[in-house]
């Protein structure tokens, strides 16, 4: 019972393949199961494959928030 891996298998994003337990040890390239498809992974994003499709929003009171606009009145 006790040092067995544990948590749910989680399988590499590329091919699929079993690359470890949740909780269990890891190697370098967990998530994925190998460096080539660590590396494939960054060539889709590099490629424009992958998008973040909602802007991350902005910090409270953050110096990087877009002006305000003025609402319309009618």
């Amino acid at each position: 019972m006790g040092g067995e891996d544990t948590g749910p298998m989680v399988h590499c994003p590329i091919c699929r393949r079993p690359a470890g337990r949740l909780h269990g040890p890891h190697t370098p390239e967990f998530p994925f199961c190998s460096p080539r498809c660590r590396q494939q992974d960054l060539a889709n994003w590099a490629g424009g494959k992958y998008v973040i499709s909602t802007p991350a929003p902005f910090a409270e009171g953050g110096e990087d928030r877009p002006p305000e606009t003025p609402e319309d009145e009618t």
